[in-house]
């Protein structure tokens, strides 16, 4: 069981922006921008692109009210995309407000956050959810 479906099924605490019978969405607590949002099926999978095809299709729009969320939260260019999935074997997507290619680099240093600060970013996020 991956430390994915352990925040899915509620063992470890995370703070959730959305949840459908297939996939779960939270902030990611070693964030690169402020609002980087995980999307995860709740399909245990390793590899992005081992995930069934319907899932992969509907991965996306789900992801889309959420990704108008964070740029309604964080001013950015655009929310990037980045299924890079080497940290937990469980396939994900980042969703990270940016302004430039290098804001998605995950060699640079990883934010820290309070608590009270993912609070506000969670709060933020889910009221602009439509």
């Amino acid at each position: 069981m991956t430390i994915f479906t352990k925040i899915i099924n509620g063992e470890i605490p995370s703070y959730k922006i959305a949840e459908s019978e297939k996939f779960y969405a939270f902030l990611d607590i070693f964030p690169l921008q402020k609002g980087h949002t995980l999307i995860v099926p709740k399909l245990e999978v390793d590899k992005f692109f081992e995930v069934p095809d319907a899932y992969l299709s509907e991965l996306l729009i789900f992801a889309k009210p959420i990704a108008a969320a964070i740029a309604a939260s964080f001013p950015c260019n655009r929310v990037g995309m980045v299924t890079v999935g080497l940290e937990v074997p469980h396939a994900h997507l980042h969703l990270i407000p940016i302004n430039a290619a290098s804001d998605m680099e995950f060699s640079q240093p990883k934010l820290s956050l309070t608590k009270e600060e993912f609070n506000t970013i969670q709060a933020s996020i889910v009221s602009k959810l439509k």
